[in-house]
């Protein structure tokens, strides 16, 4: 252990926010008294957070410059046989790297909450949720072994059901939040198969003592199958990544996710819950490095998301939801990249969209504010004039997403896209084509939607809705001139866009061919060369950036920034012809490929059946009327025939004694004879 890293200081970064979390829910609330306000709340909550990212950023410095790195057991839990249950940090690379990440984007996500939910009665509640969401995080982040990173796993999942659910008075919110955890139940439950079969096999959940155990899991077969041990359990693993990381089919729930304030959008599909996957799969690469069948399930399911949830976003009108898609494309590209066991790639990726994505969700609330929190973005336009700020941050964020040369989210998409090129495994060559097309769609309803906000012929005061009230905050609208955000709400838009600009310049050549990860990600360079034939090619970040204006990447996002301005901007009646000539697909796209339809109707319709019947056949018939009621029955049914030989009467019993003689004396004989 390095002498650089110290577990007390290590223990401020999650128990930070946790404190600030208890203090605000317990006594910001009815259920403390309302002890303290709401200036005192916000002020203890920030101050949690921004200590626990000043310590995150002295350990990743620690990391960096001294080499330091820790891992350490805090606390014994439970020990049951041979396995220990422990409570325990691993602090290298990817962990301080993460740790910075959420720490950040969760101190933004804290202060711009200031400005958004100034005039919400929940407003100390909220604050005390995402505090409690970033211990979470954090304690997932920080765990060193499959035991407390399933606790942090669980508690992400928990925290979000609530944040989902905020305004808990809109029937739309609580569908919502109960549809995220349902969804997340089901990848949980591959996700602990897994762990079991790791606890099983392995005897411990420790990540060290698993990875040196990993060469002889490779050698069993799962019993009573031919299957590849490793491969189930790398599979069940990339389960419960499908379930957090909201990848196909179990993606339903994040869009939908929408219906909670805009700060929390930004904290989980930016930088938290929905990376959670990502950071896991990395993080147990030595594993999933061990089993091609595993890393090509990774690929396909990753390059399915990241191509079709990207062609939603193309017919979204609400802006939130817009963003929530290029979430979920950006997650695929990232899942895309560790099938290909470019795991340093899709966690850089991770990283410059954590920034970027954070950027465009807050711009897209400090939008709503501006616009009298109206979200369809066919009643907007010419906003820029109005919310300066707002306009060239959000540019900045749309221009990092759909990866402009010298922007992060360039190096980052641009290598994912290299990295597939060079995979030789199955499903790369649809992987490829995928992320290929995937960038000409994320151009184009990018700047569908920076056009129709921005630009244009102002549109606000057409609303159909504009003079009606609603209820619920983020839906009211009313027809009235845009205006600036107040400072709380733009200066976190300042400090993410500066990362969203310069942040993969500076970071692409450690990380990705350096030996910045070197601590923390295996990679087996003779079975997937993919990272060594890129590295082989780099030349630095400005010739990268510079050769990327001549490539089919950079041409394809600006045919797609071209077409949305003609269709948008130049020729509005364009996209309506073309709505009514492919009615059938903008039909299959506006129900979004009829999941959601599929998940209730036949999913839920068969689980319901199966749980009736089971019920019923199983519980009311089997259970209940033969062995419970039967079993009694039975009892009593022999109770009454012997209840008649017990009459008291002596010559009863005379008479029953000397038949049980002569049914002896009858059996003996026949045994003779």
């Amino acid at each position: 252990m390095s002498q650089s890293l110290q577990v007390s200081t290590l223990l401020l970064v999650p128990m930070a926010p946790l404190v600030g979390a208890i203090l605000a829910g317990i006594f910001g609330t009815q259920l403390g008294g309302n002890y303290l306000g709401r200036r005192a709340v916000h002020s203890i909550t920030i101050l949690g957070v921004l200590i626990s990212f000043v310590v995150s950023a002295m350990t990743l410095n620690a990391v960096v410059v001294d080499g330091a790195h820790l891992n350490e057991t805090l606390y014994t839990w439970m020990v049951v046989g041979s396995l220990s249950m422990q409570v325990g940090f691993l602090i290298d690379s990817l962990t301080s790297m993460m740790m910075c990440v959420v720490t950040f984007v969760s101190l933004m996500v804290h202060i711009y909450t200031i400005g958004y939910m100034e005039e919400d009665e929940g407003y100390n509640r909220f604050f005390s949720y995402i505090s409690l969401f970033t211990f979470s995080m954090l304690m997932l982040v920080m765990s060193n072994n499959l035991l407390q990173l399933f606790f942090g796993w669980e508690a992400v999942g928990l925290v979000s059901y609530l944040l989902i659910g905020f305004w808990f008075t809109r029937p739309t919110a609580v569908f919502a939040n109960m549809k995220a955890f349902l969804v997340n139940r089901v990848g949980d439950f591959g996700f602990i198969l897994g762990i079991g079969l790791i606890a099983a096999y392995t005897g411990t959940l420790d990540y060290a003592e698993i990875f040196q155990k990993t060469h002889a899991l490779t050698e069993l077969l799962l019993p009573a199958t031919d299957w590849s041990l490793i491969t189930v359990i790398c599979i069940c693993l990339f389960i419960g990544a499908m379930g957090k990381s909201a990848q196909f089919p179990l993606h339903v729930w994040l869009p939908d996710s929408m219906e909670g304030p805009t700060p929390i959008s930004a904290l989980i599909h930016a930088a938290t819950m929905v990376t959670a996957g990502i950071f896991m799969v990395a993080r147990m690469s030595p594993l999933f490095e061990c089993s091609d069948t595993a890393l090509s399930v990774v690929l396909i399911v990753g390059s399915i998301t990241a191509l079709f949830m990207g062609f939603l976003g193309i017919i979204q009108n609400d802006i939130k939801r817009v963003v929530a898609y290029s979430t979920l494309s950006q997650l695929g590209y990232m899942t895309v990249a560790l099938g290909v066991s470019a795991y340093s790639v899709a966690v850089f990726h991770l990283l410059t969209h954590a920034f970027f994505k954070a950027l465009l969700f807050l711009g897209a609330g400090s939008v709503i504010m501006g616009m009298h929190h109206n979200q369809d973005i066919r009643w907007m336009g010419g906003v820029r004039k109005y919310m300066p700020i707002t306009w060239i941050t959000s540019l900045i964020g749309s221009l990092a997403l759909i990866g402009t040369p010298f922007f992060s989210g360039f190096y980052s998409k641009d290598s994912i896209i290299e990295a597939v090129g060079e995979s030789h495994l199955y499903g790369a060559g649809f992987a490829h084509f995928a992320v290929l097309a995937g960038v000409f769609v994320t151009a184009f309803y990018s700047f569908r939607m920076y056009f129709l906000v921005f630009h244009g012929k102002e549109r606000y005061d057409q609303n159909p809705d504009a003079h009606h009230d609603h209820s619920d905050h983020d839906h009211h609208s009313e027809a009235h001139t845009p205006h600036e955000s107040p400072w709380v709400v733009t200066l976190p838009l300042i400090l993410l866009a500066i990362p969203s600009v310069a942040l993969g310049f500076l970071a692409i050549g450690p990380m990705l061919y350096g030996d910045f990860f070197s601590d923390s990600i295996v990679i087996n360079a003779m079975a997937h060369p993919a990272m060594k034939e890129l590295g082989e090619g780099f030349v630095g970040p400005v010739e990268m950036a510079t050769e990327a204006f001549t490539s089919l990447p950079f041409g394809l996002a600006l045919f797609g920034v071209v077409l949305s301005y003609y269709m948008y901007m130049i020729n509005p009646a364009l996209p309506a012809a073309i709505k009514r000539m492919a009615e059938p697909i903008y039909m299959v796209l506006d129900n979004k490929y009829y999941m959601d339809w599929f998940n209730e109707n036949v999913i839920a319709r068969a689980t319901r059946a199966l749980g009736t019947g089971l019920w019923r056949g199983g519980d009311q018939n089997v259970i209940d009327g033969f062995i419970v009621n039967g079993s009694w029955k039975l009892v009593g049914a022999c109770a009454a025939v012997i209840r008649k030989f017990q009459s008291g009467f002596l010559f009863h019993y005379a008479l029953s004694m000397i038949f049980g003689v002569f049914l002896l004396m009858s059996w003996f004989l026949w045994l003779k004879v």
